[in-house]
């Protein structure tokens, strides 16, 4: 008996469960087209649906519509909505009416939809520069010449300040209910601003004065689909941290720079923009700093020719070590600390991320608009793996296997794996070794177009589906074979790939088992916040259905 058993269990551990479709939570049909979508969480309990002229706000847990209306009864003094933009954390639905020199600006609440004010005061705003502070329940809108402050229900402007360039970033409320913050300048926002410097500052919400400022290296921006900030500002005892491309520490109460381990970096050709991109960025092109103890370790990619890692005194700020060049480096991705190896990956997977829109005319005259929020991992050449001693920065090895390609590295456990796109290989991390090589179409789901780690796994996400191998030995452990498809989304033990018609299946990264579902080309999908739900919005109907 145990000689059948044990190979049947085999092939249910590879994922050989029969394919389901993933069962249907509800299906609204609604009165009008979907070319806008927002997704509330689960816990928030709404989401909303548009088209140029219509919006409906609905169930998250039944798909019954919560308010519907045309733009025209809801905001009189709109004659038409060229773009809408939601603000979850206060509630608010900004939505704009473009005019040169006349723009209007409408406010709804999105749980009812009832108008909370409008305003033609402003002019050639957008999403980028309207930043919610839910502390003070308002908004921080960046205009050419000033920023101002007004509230989030009411639209009444309580203060402006000329002293502030550029619109809000990351903020923190410090210990004395003040806020520090950075400015940054959106790429699709440069011609608005003149006399724009990189500015840190610490300022008085309530009144608008700015108790002091100073100035940081390097450059501070937003994902433009997630939304995510590219740097962290944090504040403990009476210092500020800056993690932007490096460190840089300011004095809480003077502004005063303590000291500065950070470079200027722009990730400039390294990727070209989609057709049709309204919006564009490259992220991830540089590793993140990494704090080991009392340690530092910072990449400095300060100049396209020459690259350095460099060890630093957190505490400090006091150069420890300066490591050999790296040459020629466009892009170097990850950087890990394993023992007393400083591993770099040089060039592979960047990711990229676009919102794309268009509008095109169809045959009864007719224009169909077509609105993509595109997140992609593209691949940048030259590529290497090179390992540096903490104790000195001197050079351990530099592994010749991926001049020819490598899709990323990661480290799972104690171990270094890194992907070449057809292999996967165990790097001895004191010597560059080669511990195993396991060829990844061992997993069936073709090339790899990158990794990453779920607990003691690498998972591999192939042309055509997913497979998972031991991180320490390199075993095949499960495998889930689909169509051509891209990853769309993850969280936590669930896994999206999205093909190129818009069909998704929702990977179990236990097993690799999935569930499909079968959407229409060109449909918007979007990965609940608990990874539970995936919502679909398809030309009328929205659909939700559950990944488990």
């Amino acid at each position: 008996m145990k000689q059948l058993l044990t190979p049947v269990l085999g092939l249910l551990a590879l994922g050989t469960f029969a394919q389901k479709d993933m069962s249907v939570v509800f299906e609204t049909k609604l009165d009008h087209r979907i070319e806008n979508t927002g997704t509330g969480t689960e816990e928030r309990g709404y989401s909303y649906a548009a088209s140029d002229k219509e919006i409906t706000v609905f169930n998250n847990k039944t798909g019954s519509v919560r308010w519907t209306g045309k733009f025209k009864d809801l905001t009189p003094k709109l004659r038409k909505v060229d773009e809408l933009t939601p603000f979850w954390e206060s509630n608010v639905l900004f939505l704009f009416d473009r005019k040169t020199g006349k723009d209007q600006i409408a406010c709804l609440d999105l749980a009812d939809g009832h108008l909370l004010w409008t305003t033609d005061k402003y002019q050639n705003i957008t999403d980028e520069n309207v930043v919610y502070i839910p502390e003070l329940d308002g908004f921080a809108i960046t205009l050419k010449d000033r920023l101002v402050w007004i509230l989030a229900r009411t639209g009444e402007e309580r203060w402006s300040t000329d002293k502030f360039k550029g619109v809000v970033g990351q903020y923190v409320v410090t210990p004395d209910s003040k806020l520090v913050m950075v400015n940054f300048m959106p790429g699709n926002l440069a011609a608005l601003f003149s006399g724009y410097k990189n500015q840190i500052a610490k300022i008085d919400l309530t009144n608008g004065n700015i108790l002091w400022e100073n100035s940081y290296v390097g450059r501070a921006e937003r994902k433009v689909v997630s939304r995510d900030f590219m740097y962290d500002l944090d504040v403990h005892d009476d210092k500020v941290f800056l993690r932007m491309n490096g460190i840089q520490v300011y004095d809480l109460n003077t502004g005063a720079n303590l000291y500065s381990a950070a470079f200027d970096y722009t990730p400039d050709k390294l990727v070209g923009a989609p057709s049709g991109a309204k919006k564009f960025g490259v992220y991830n092109a540089v590793a993140d700093p990494v704090v080991v103890g009392d340690d530092l370790y910072v990449l400095d990619m300060s100049s396209k020719k020459s690259q350095y890692v460099r060890k630093y005194d957190r505490h400090s700020g006091k150069l420890l070590w300066s490591s050999a060049e790296i040459k020629d480096a466009r892009a170097i991705p990850n950087m890990y600390v394993v023992g007393d190896k400083v591993l770099l990956q040089i060039g592979g997977n960047v990711e990229a991320q676009a919102y794309i829109y268009k509008r095109e005319r169809q045959s009864d005259g007719s224009y169909q608009v077509t609105e993509e929020w595109r997140i992609w991992h593209p691949n940048v050449k030259p590529n290497g793996i090179q390992a540096f001693n903490t104790s000195d920065g001197s050079l351990a090895w530099d592994s010749e296997r991926f001049r020819k390609g490598i899709t990323n590295a990661v480290v799972v456990d104690d171990k270094f794996i890194v992907c070449s796109g057809k292999e996967l290989y165990s790097m001895d991390v004191g010597t560059g070794a080669e511990q195993y090589v396991v060829p990844v179409a061992k997993g069936g789901v073709g090339n790899a177009d990158q990794i990453m780690t779920y607990k003691d796994k690498v998972v591999v996400i192939g042309d055509k589906g997913v497979s998972t191998f031991n991180g320490k030995t390199g075993e095949l452990v499960a495998q889930g074979k689909y169509k051509k498809s891209d990853l769309e989304d993850y969280e936590g033990d669930r896994m999206i790939l999205k093909t190129a018609g818009a069909d998704i299946a929702c990977f179990n990264l236990e097993d690799c088992t999935f569930q499909e579902f079968k959407a229409r080309k060109g449909a918007t999908t979007s990965l609940s916040t608990d990874g539970n739900f995936v919502y679909v919005y398809e030309k009328k109907n929205v659909t939700k259905v559950a990944t488990r």
